[in-house]
């Protein structure tokens, strides 16, 4: 028995800056694509990190629960659904993984739902720039247990020596009255070069004997670079990524990029996709993920 991806869904629609409303609106449309109830799923967790204006109570993923529309009747015997947040900035959503295959594996619930996404906290703007570097978006991995030879290997963690290479903080010095609408980031120098060198000793342990030339790699985009930097580490010659052209997705990064290959097409030719990410610590986690076999073709 593993745990496979059901379905994704994503939002990256331009009529809200909100990540409540992008991943509620992921959450909703990957139930939507399986054909899963909202009553079906057990656990939604949440690896977002940066939110609507540095909002730290009550939990964001309850208040993504209640946008998507799970878990709302509390009439005697209505099924319960149980959220909460997992940040680890963009290692999250593989220690998300994690936490769901354990919640699965023991068999209590059908379905795990794992939401992630970012925004500025001023909800006044969705790309990234130099300061903030990441875009506002929304994404769901619907997650449940399968007979079949697909799904999640075991994820592999490492976390890195010396300072944390990449810091996300509110500036008690300078907030003043808007503290609720900045956010700051500082990038170590070679952070990612740090970071790269925690990816590829994840990804690494993650691929053991398996068959580069058979699997491609989906990666966290710290730069536009990182995917392609990490492959040609690994001797991994294709890269998934999501859309960047509004800069780095962080949280969302891998279900976008998956989602994105699974729309194109673009999976078919593989045997397994190689998932990994890295971010602030410095830290890194990978996975592999074993493809369902093309319909018609023999596993």
């Amino acid at each position: 028995m593993g745990v496979r991806i059901k379905s994704t869904g994503i939002s990256r629609d331009s009529d809200t800056f909100s990540i409540v409303d992008h991943s509620g609106r992921a959450a909703r449309r990957s139930l939507e694509r399986a054909g899963v109830r909202s009553d079906q799923v057990g656990v939604l967790i949440n690896a977002g990190v940066f939110r609507d204006s540095n909002t730290v109570e009550p939990a964001i993923s309850a208040l993504i629960q209640k946008e998507a529309g799970i878990g709302l009747d509390y009439t005697y015997g209505d099924p319960r659904t149980f959220s909460f947040d997992l940040m680890n900035g963009a290692v999250g959503v593989l220690n998300a993984v994690q936490v769901a295959q354990s919640i699965l594996t023991t068999g209590g619930v059908e379905h795990v739902l794992i939401v992630s996404g970012d925004t500025h906290p001023s909800l006044a703007r969705s790309a990234g720039d130099d300061e903030f570097p990441y875009a506002t978006s929304g994404a769901a991995l619907l997650l449940e247990n399968t007979e079949e030879p697909e799904g999640f290997d075991t994820v592999h963690i490492v976390s890195g020596d010396g300072t944390p290479a990449i810091r996300s903080y509110v500036d008690a010095n300078t907030m003043g009255t808007i503290g609720r609408t900045l956010m700051t980031v500082e990038r170590e120098a070679g952070f990612e070069q740090r970071l790269l060198d925690a990816a590829v000793e994840a990804a690494e342990a993650a691929l053991g004997e398996s068959d580069s030339a058979t699997t491609v790699l989906i990666s966290s985009t710290p730069t536009p670079d990182f995917p392609r930097a990490l492959a040609d580490r690994l001797g991994i010659a294709e890269v998934r990524t999501p859309d960047l052209s509004a800069g780095d997705p962080h949280t969302a990064t891998l279900p976008l990029a998956y989602d994105l290959a699974v729309e194109q097409d673009s999976l078919r030719e593989f045997t397994r996709v190689l998932f990994v990410a890295a971010g602030a610590g410095p830290s890194a986690a990978a996975v592999l993920y074993r493809l369902p076999a093309p319909v018609g073709v023999a596993a």
